[in-house]
């Protein structure tokens, strides 16, 4: 678990950069439409999660307490939860929500077997 925690970070915050940008983009294109979706704020909670969960996968990867995957469980629970709640005309949040939910299976699969 101890790589899958390194490479899942690092692509967390990779992609914490694209998931900002679109989120900026959409939240623009909602504000010019005045649809009334909150898709491009719900992008930008998404990528902070990503960047937040990110950061605590790369930094938890050695330890052996519990804390760090419950702490990915919940972060990016909440990402894949909001995504996946808001995503409205931009479509690919969903993607990147399915990206959370992954995580998260893995960090329970993590936390459950104790590796």
């Amino acid at each position: 678990m101890k790589i899958w925690k390194l490479v899942a970070g690092i692509l967390s915050i990779v992609f914490f950069v694209f998931v900002a940008f679109q989120s900026c983009a959409a939240g623009m294109a909602n504000t010019l439409a005045e649809n009334g979706e909150v898709s491009g704020s719900a992008g930008l909670v998404v990528a902070l999660f990503l960047l937040a969960g990110g950061i605590v996968s790369i930094a938890s990867r050695n330890s052996s307490g519990k804390g760090g995957n419950i702490a990915l469980i919940i972060m990016f629970g909440l990402a894949a939860l909001i995504g996946f709640g808001n995503y409205g005309s931009y479509s690919d949040l969903a993607i990147w929500s399915g990206w959370c939910l992954i995580n998260a299976i893995v960090a329970v699969i993590s936390l459950a077997t104790g590796k």
